[in-house]
């Protein structure tokens, strides 16, 4: 058998898993003859089925015309108007959820809150008013950046009230972060916070908007949150441009009907950080956002009235934006913030939440996932998980061992998984398993969501037959879509729409089997040409990290005189492994076995950790300088903690 034919047999022989019968029965979607059924009416007569779906929210005044559609530019619910603050509170007090709790919040040192929607109205109201009286109009960007706390929630709903788009900045990023993404958005007003825990350690959100503030005269006010206290982190409040949160909030007033915004109104800025080169400004409308998320919310959660749901996700993220708030809260839905690390004071502390708070849906990253698996099973298994009845995994594609472990510890073989794949460019989820009725595969993002017209294609724009690869397209719009880039239109056509004439280019590299499930295999510049064979980073870093002794993997390619690439792997053991020559060569020998002589590493790295960007997504930029030339060179401001590169690019840590 060559290495191409034992690659794609690995992909023909997975193991599939049915929808478990008890979740089917109560699933708003329970077989896949009604998701054939759903999906192809709503890629064959996309507008009757999103007006559909629009139905169910609130509007102010109705569309003329569900879509306005010239390549590469659209227009969704043309002429309407509606507030996705209301569509997210006032519609549920008004249906008697009043008293629901709609946000549940653990802050890392183990402080509690319950906000219920009646609460979180008011309190949004409240905000609402404070940034008019601070002279924030409609449509004036507001940058926000802080912990992972419900003030964080009622700045974003304020602004959607008033129509001023928010620009959310991860609360880890540098000063010169929010420089670049201020100076973009012409945002003046930042919305902080004293600090925010993170590992025991206060993160001086403050003190870094000051250093940001000295070097960008954009700034001209400063509204701070106290959030761990002056004992923990004092700061310098700057007349004229620093105001306390509390003390504004004292005196607002909690009337402020929502207004009612065109559906192609700005709702949001979120800026993609990049390997390297200015962030980009992803752009994103009110009414096609609001329903995109609240759908997949509904289908993809199988969300119901009485769910905790928790999204481990910062909303410094997309992930944040739409399934830790807009799609969940727009479903009535209790949402779960836990500010703190999920190894803090130990690795029991995300099972530990799950236990206390009967969280019965939780979302979260591959990269967690297995470094909860190097740690081992005992510290899940110290917690009742049993009010868990679907998980879910979001931000890059997930390997079929970690699938298995996630399944086996924290489902303990009850739980379906929804293995979600989508871009900040998205808005959101585009592939993914509907959860009482897809039988999943360990590795696949399964089958396109409604509105979703998928498929792989070849440079030409050819579809690809099944397990041949290629690039994962978009060929119709949907709802959610980004409407630009940020003052650079000339970017949003290039780097979308110009790679395959006619179709939204993803960048990442695919696979369809022959059920027709997606296998996201990275991005296309992840994908190493080695000997004229492509092969995907996915596949090989799930073959290393099959290996008993791997915790986590990522390899990339470097330039090799004969092969023209040839693939360096870098590799994290499970703890209380030793790394040896003889386990580096039983690592190669494995791959090998598992994908062919084609994919054995040349070169294989022992490091006790991965460089990271702050949400998690493994900087295989870094590892290709590093593995190539043993320097960095390019930008490192995403990244969470530099002396892990720092360290690679002195040794090899075995």
């Amino acid at each position: 058998m060559s290495s191409a034919d034992s690659i794609d047999s690995v992909l023909k022989e997975t193991r599939r898993f049915a929808p478990p019968p008890h979740f089917s029965t109560d699933a708003h979607l329970r077989s896949m003859e009604e998701y054939e059924r759903m999906h192809r009416r709503s890629v064959e007569r996309p507008e009757e089925f999103w007006a559909e779906v629009a139905s169910e929210l609130h509007w102010h005044q109705p569309w003329e015309r569900v879509l306005d559609w010239n390549p590469p530019h659209a227009k969704w619910f043309v002429g309407a108007k509606t507030n996705i603050a209301y569509n997210c509170l006032d519609r549920h007090i008004e249906r008697g959820l009043g008293e629901k709790t709609a946000i549940l919040f653990e802050g890392e040192p183990g402080d509690t809150r319950r906000i219920s929607f009646r609460e979180l109205h008011e309190q949004v109201c409240r905000f609402a008013n404070v940034l008019r009286a601070q002279g924030v109009k409609k449509g004036d960007r507001v940058t926000i950046y802080m912990p992972l706390v419900p003030e964080l929630a009622v700045a974003v709903l304020a602004c959607a009230r008033i129509g001023a788009p928010h620009s959310v900045i991860f609360g880890g990023f540098s000063g010169q972060a929010i420089i670049d993404r201020v100076t973009d958005a012409e945002s003046h007003i930042v919305i902080t916070a004293d600090g925010g825990w993170r590992r025991g350690k206060v993160v001086p959100l403050k003190q870094t908007v000051d250093e940001a503030a000295e070097k960008c005269d954009l700034i001209r006010k400063v509204i701070v949150l106290e959030r761990v206290g002056a004992k923990h982190a004092a700061v310098t409040m700057k007349p004229g441009r620093d105001l306390w949160w509390h003390e504004l909030m004292a005196g607002a007033s909690a009337v402020c009907p929502a207004e009612a915004h065109d559906a192609e109104d700005m709702l949001f800025l979120l800026y993609t950080s990049g390997s390297t080169g200015k962030p980009k400004g992803i752009l994103h409308t009110t009414g096609g956002y609001m329903v995109h998320t609240y759908l997949t919310a509904r289908y993809i959660f199988d969300l119901k009235p009485d769910d905790v749901y928790w999204c481990s996700a910062d909303v410094g993220w997309i992930t944040g934006h739409s399934y830790v708030l807009y799609g969940v809260l727009a479903n009535g839905v209790t949402t779960l913030m836990y500010e703190g690390a999920p190894n803090h004071p130990d690795w029991d502390r995300f099972w530990s939440i799950i236990a206390r708070h009967k969280v019965t849906k939780f979302y979260t990253a591959p990269t967690a996932i297995r470094a909860f698996m190097r740690e081992g099973r005992a510290h899940a298994d110290k917690h009742d998980l049993s009010t868990l009845k679907l998980l879910g995994t979001v931000g890059e594609p997930i390997n079929p061992e970690a699938w298995m472990w996630y399944h086996d510890v924290i489902g303990r073989g009850r739980c379906p998984i929804v293995d979600t794949w989508w871009q900040t460019e998205t808005g959101g989820i585009m592939i993914a398993p509907i959860p009482g009725a897809t039988h999943t595969k360990p590795g696949s993002a399964t089958r396109p969501f409604f509105g979703v017209d998928a498929a792989v294609l070849d440079r030409s724009g050819a579809e690809q037959p099944p397990n041949s690869g290629g690039f994962l397209c978009i060929r119709k719009p949907w709802p959610g879509m980004l409407r630009g880039i940020y003052r650079d239109p000339e970017r949003f056509v290039r780097q979308y729409w110009s790679e395959i004439e006619g179709v939204y280019f993803t960048g990442d590299s695919c696979r369809m089997d022959e059920d027709g499930y997606f296998w996201i295999m990275g991005r296309v510049d992840d994908v190493i040409k080695v000997a004229g064979h492509r092969l995907g980073t996915m596949e090989v870093e799930s073959a290393i990290v099959s290996h008993d002794a791997v915790a986590e993997a990522a390899v990339v390619g470097v330039p090799h005189e004969i092969k023209g690439q040839a693939i360096a792997a870098f590799v994290t053991l499970v703890t209380g492994t030793k790394p040896s020559d003889a386990l580096r060569d039983d690592i190669s020998r494995h791959v090998a076995t598992q994908l062919g002589a084609l994919a054995r590493p040349e070169q294989l790295r022992f490091t006790q950790a991965l460089p990271k960007t702050r949400s998690g997504k493994i900087m295989r930029r870094l590892l290709r300088e590093i593995a190539t030339s043993g320097q960095v060179t390019g930008d490192t401001t995403t990244l969470e903690d530099f002396s892990v590169v720092a360290r690679l690019a002195e040794k090899d840590e075995g």
